[in-house]
């Protein structure tokens, strides 16, 4: 049977839920799933992203509990499941993965596979495809923290999303090295037997990697971390073409990384940002 009570722990399912035409299913969600609003404000939340309340998601008496291995613990999807919760985890790094996380749960929840925001969906993907196999790249640099900078490899799904926007992530091949001293250059780095399953997706960079990089694009985003105009001035006094040709840029952060339907738009934004006045 279709679940009837859910509840999600990731922002992207969330908004995904309301905009597959569900959100009426949804009796739990995290603080940080804030769209779309006013609907999803109604609906009660058993906390953070990373300290969601396992008592209260089991006192909601759900059917189906949506959990993302990166944005939630593994301490509870381990507690979901000791509960006999039913739980689906998902992970997507790509903009492929996403368009097909949201098919299964589309036909998890009996969503018909043409609803109209998957269709979208899949029709603005294609047409990116079309667009990026005649365009030359851009070089760009997309930090998510400032203090310690720290930017994304290309085993992500903002990597990719930029990628598929006719993008070259600056960073692609850099992955983060332990210990922290490591990452900046100033220690010897583990072995990967010692580095064990920690992510190494997110590396520490310095300033003068960027530099050494010469991106073309500095996108700040204004999530996970809010990047001010006094951040920005940073970038823009570095020796780099985005700096020289002012193309350092504060942009909306779930534009890159929330993989909702939202991105059948999101991509033609993201688009302009890269190739300003191309097609």
């Amino acid at each position: 049977m279709s679940p009837r009570r859910v509840v999600s722990l990731v922002p992207s399912i969330t908004e995904s839920l309301f905009l597959l035409g569900v959100g009426h299913r949804v009796v739990g969600r995290t603080d940080y799933c804030v769209e779309p609003m006013p609907a999803v404000g109604s609906v009660p939340s058993v906390g953070g992203t990373k300290s969601a309340d396992v008592d209260a998601i089991a006192a909601l008496r759900p059917d189906l509990v949506l959990v993302n291995q990166e944005e939630n613990t593994e301490a509870i999807h381990r507690d979901l499941v000791a509960r006999g919760l039913r739980v689906h985890l998902s992970f997507p790094k790509t903009v492929a993965d996403a368009v097909a996380l949201l098919a299964e749960l589309a036909a998890m929840l009996d969503v018909p596979d043409d609803h109209p925001a998957l269709t979208r969906l899949r029709h603005a993907v294609a047409a990116m495809e079309r667009l990026r196999a005649d365009t030359i790249p851009c070089k760009v640099f997309c930090p998510i923290w400032m203090d310690p900078l720290m930017t994304i490899h290309g085993d992500t799904f903002i990597s990719d999303v930029l990628d598929l926007c006719g993008g070259q992530n600056v960073f692609l091949d850099r992955p983060r090295r332990y210990p922290l001293a490591a990452d900046l250059g100033r220690a010897a780095a583990w072995s990967n037997d010692r580095v064990g399953l920690r992510d190494t997706r997110y590396p520490r960079v310095t300033l003068d990697e960027v530099i050494e990089r010469q991106p073309e694009l500095v996108l700040l985003p204004d999530e996970p971390h809010p990047f001010s105009e006094s951040d920005a001035a940073v970038f823009r006094a570095l020796d780099i073409p985005a700096a020289a040709r002012g193309r350092v840029l504060r942009v909306d952060g779930k534009a890159l990384c929330w993989y909702s339907p939202r991105l059948a738009d999101a991509l033609l934004q993201v688009r302009a940002w890269l190739h300003p006045g191309v097609a």
